[in-house]
């Protein structure tokens, strides 16, 4: 994170974490009393996007920690349950929503942690089997340096045993973590691409070969891993690019070290268009086949999604047969024709990475009934 300017909201002053991460970036810090004061500021800048990677608001959360996955409609939702602890990212993805999801979006990272670990304790007391991740709105792992909530979540979910938390992130940043007691209640997961994609679509990320290092640097420590295929992009040569990245994942890392591994293909609400168009003019991601799906975003027509799923799909069997491999929002025809079967027929993709999660993670083994 490059922050040139940070702000707090007078109302969390304050807060315990407020003066720790004031003290850790040594900036004078600025007061506002409502965020839209900052973002009137950022929108009048020539690129708000990129503005608001530089700067840094320090804000309660005024609504629930812990949530439900937003979903889409039509399509299949895993249940995931979202962390909520901040939002936007310093990095630069040319397809990332966020650049539209938010007006004009800003980094904001919440400091009313007291609320945020009761919500967690009563989530543990509940014991229910529950998989929550950090990663919806942000990058799990770009905050450590400012604060090191990753490091204090493992340790929060190493000491209950029916619910993991999951940290995605497109860094390599997790020396820090190597050496917790996480007790498998952890999963380190990374988002991946070719090499192609992330040179010219994701700026300021990793490299392929450094996520998978670091992968390789949890395996060795005792981390239950994932990997997410998403968004897979269509361009010459993808198929065989993709197959490769699969080859040299597997060649560092052992598949039975793998909770799961998701794909998904690009999509994109239709006012993202003209925000990559006009921030990263050189890219040709929004110019392909798509037609607006019945959740309102833009897919590739579903032939097209069908073909690369079962590449890359095909590559990962050839390496790790018994791999949880789903979908991240797709329909049930496309889980039929790619994989063989849909999740309702083992009870729901929730249950099924669920079970994943308590055989993975050594959780309770006993899944509540819902």
């Amino acid at each position: 994170m490059k922050i040139r300017k940070v702000y707090i909201d007078t109302r969390a002053g304050d807060d315990p974490v407020t003066g720790q991460i004031c003290s850790r970036l040594g900036l004078a810090a600025g007061h506002v009393d409502h965020p839209r004061q900052l973002y009137k500021e950022i929108s009048q800048s020539a690129d708000p996007e990129n503005a608001g990677k530089s700067v840094l608001l320090l804000t309660r959360n005024k609504g629930p920690f812990i949530r439900n996955c937003p979903g889409t409609t039509h399509y299949t939702c895993c249940g995931y349950k979202i962390l909520h602890i901040g939002t936007y990212c310093s990095m630069d993805c040319a397809y990332c929503i966020l650049q539209a999801y938010y007006h004009p979006p800003v980094l904001q990272f919440f400091t009313n942690h007291d609320r945020l670990y009761k919500e967690l304790d009563d989530f543990f007391a509940r014991r229910n089997i529950g998989r929550i991740g950090t990663g919806e709105f942000t990058d799990s792992l770009i905050w450590e340096k400012i604060y090191p909530i990753a490091e204090q979540l493992v340790d929060r979910f190493s000491r209950q045993d029916t619910a993991i938390l999951e940290l995605k992130t497109k860094t390599s940043a997790v020396d820090h973590l190597l050496d917790l007691d996480h007790n498998r209640k952890t999963i380190l997961a990374w988002s991946l691409n070719t090499d192609s994609v992330i040179k010219n679509q994701e700026r300021g990320t990793a490299s392929l070969d450094a996520r998978i290092e670091a992968a390789e640097k949890g395996q060795a420590y005792g981390y239950p891993l994932a990997f997410h295929f998403d968004p897979m992009i269509l361009y010459p040569g993808c198929r065989q690019e993709y197959a490769g990245v699969v080859d040299r994942l597997f060649a560092r890392i052992n598949p039975s070290n793998i909770a799961w591994i998701s794909v998904g293909s690009f999509r994109f609400m239709p006012e993202l268009k003209e925000v990559v168009a006009r921030r990263f003019p050189g890219s040709k991601i929004i110019y392909h086949e798509f037609i607006r799906a019945m959740d309102g975003k833009m897919r590739y027509f579903k032939p097209l999604r069908i073909e690369m799923y079962r590449g890359i799909i095909g590559r990962i069997r050839e390496k790790a047969p018994d791999a949880l491999v789903y979908f991240c929002m797709e329909d049930t025809e496309v889980w039929k024709k790619t994989l063989g079967y849909s999740p309702e027929s083992f009870g729901g993709l929730a249950r099924m990475l669920d079970q994943r999660a308590a055989d993975m993670c050594e959780l309770s083994a006993h899944l509540q009934s819902r």
